[in-house]
């Protein structure tokens, strides 16, 4: 086996996987949140909440594989035990099955701290030229922002 020699020091590698590793950590922590709200959502708006849950937790489960890959391209092990990701995550599990306008507000507070994570990424990324990883978490940044917002929708 060869070193890797992808245009990115060492060190800036090893930061740029750490962060990813903590983005990785909130999307699986998310993935896992909203799945769960998706087999205990109930109330008047059942139906509607479980379609976009499901809808979420499908693009979520794409997401988690992506940046996993991401962080073994920077040839970074990928953490992949719920221990990890709880030590990892800044999202806390939920207790209990909360209301259906409760799983609302978790989700968007839970969308808008993976902005937050990926926004600390993303100048990892770019100081290091690594434009690769800014790509992807400037991709994840967008579709969290736009999911944010459209579950803030739901709560008018």
């Amino acid at each position: 086996m060869t070193d890797i020699d992808i245009g990115i020091k060492k060190d800036d590698r090893l930061k740029i996987a750490e962060g990813l590793k903590s983005l990785l950590a909130d999307s699986y922590t998310l993935y896992l949140q909203t799945h769960n709200f998706h087999w205990n959502v109930t109330g008047v708006h059942f139906r509607e909440l479980r379609l976009m849950f499901e809808e979420q937790y499908t693009e979520l489960a794409v997401a988690v594989d992506d940046i996993a890959e991401r962080i073994r391209t920077l040839d970074v092990a990928a953490p992949g035990t719920y221990k990890e990701f709880a030590r990892l995550s800044s999202i806390k599990e939920v207790e209990g099955v909360p209301s259906s306008a409760d799983m609302v507000d978790l989700l968007t507070q839970g969308h808008e701290q993976v902005v937050k994570t990926s926004r600390q990424v993303l100048k990892l990324a770019q100081a290091a030229d690594d434009e690769s990883t800014a790509a992807l978490v400037s991709d994840r940044m967008r579709i969290h922002e736009k999911t944010a917002w459209m579950l803030r929708a739901t709560r008018k």
